[in-house]
């Protein structure tokens, strides 16, 4: 290793500790007894061990499970047909010869900076799209607000995809389907898996679409069930049924119950990062030295 290279790696190292910090946090303070949790607080280092919070969640398998196959189910999906819709609309976009190509392009970046605000957003969702209390109004708010993603596949269009590579397809006598699926898709793989990352994380932890659109409560993600938790927990703790939980009337997650869940819902993400990693890498350093 040469001399000038020891501090930015050190630099590095330090960083990546400092990011790990937070996980190994959340996953002793699972790990905590209830007790010692509220009389000393977060620790490293807890005076007492217990799994209580797992067994709660072992418990609750019922509900678990089956907000984790909505979010699982919602995941695949929304990333699959995102990619689908953003790549169709970015590789036109990335023509030069596409009619009127500017002015889509406006349209498109348009939307990054406005939008119609949560009413209209609302109102067009529930009353013309009919999303509400479906599976689709945890899928299709995220798939019309992807206007970032389109302009960053654009520019790896324009900037990692041959011109030649394209005309040399014409000159075969391949359409613009044939292209896009045989030649510009196997050769955006990077910017493919940077992109599909982003959108599975964001449809992973999104909680607010539940929120918004969905009562019933056998269609919420992961990341809603926890929220309702945590809205119960915070209830009950600021009201007077503190002696009706004591008598275990309510059964409702204490503070290490929800750390372990946290635990839980970030375990799929943490496990499927390594399979992308490489393509996740080149994609953004592909674009930090073109674009």
């Amino acid at each position: 290793m040469k001399k000038r290279a020891v501090i930015p790696n050190i630099i590095l190292i330090m960083t990546s500790i400092l990011c790990l910090i937070p996980f190994l946090l959340l996953i002793t303070s699972s790990l905590t007894d209830e007790n010692t949790l509220i009389l000393n607080g977060y620790s490293f280092f807890p005076g007492k061990w217990s799994l209580a919070a797992y067994r709660y969640i072992w418990n609750q398998g019922i509900v678990i499970a089956r907000a984790y196959t909505v979010t699982i189910l919602v995941t695949l999906m929304g990333t699959a047909v995102g990619l689908g819709i953003t790549s169709m609309l970015a590789y036109p976009l990335s023509r030069k010869d596409l009619p009127y190509g500017k002015i889509f392009a406006f349209f498109v970046f348009f939307t990054m900076l406005f939008n119609g605000g949560l009413v209209p957003t609302y109102l067009m969702y529930v009353r013309y799209l009919h999303i509400k209390n479906t599976l689709l109004a945890l899928i299709v708010p995220g798939l019309l607000v992807n206007s970032f993603f389109c302009m960053i596949m654009r520019s790896y269009f324009i900037t990692n995809i041959p011109d030649a590579i394209i005309e040399s397809a014409y000159m075969d006598g391949a359409g613009e389907f044939k292209i896009f699926t045989g030649m510009v898709l196997p050769l955006s793989k990077p910017i493919m898996a940077t992109i599909g990352l982003f959108m599975a994380i964001n449809y992973w932890n999104d909680w607010y679409n539940g929120l918004i659109y969905l009562t019933e409560t056998k269609l919420f993600s992961i990341q809603n069930v926890l929220n309702r938790m945590i809205s119960d927990a915070q209830f009950l703790a600021s009201s007077n049924l503190g002696s009706t939980v004591n008598t275990g009337a309510i059964k409702l997650p204490a503070t290490s119950a929800r750390m372990a869940i946290a635990v839980v819902t970030i375990l799929p993400m943490l496990m499927a990062y390594p399979f992308f990693q490489k393509h996740f890498i080149k994609g953004i350093t592909i674009g930090a030295v073109k674009g």
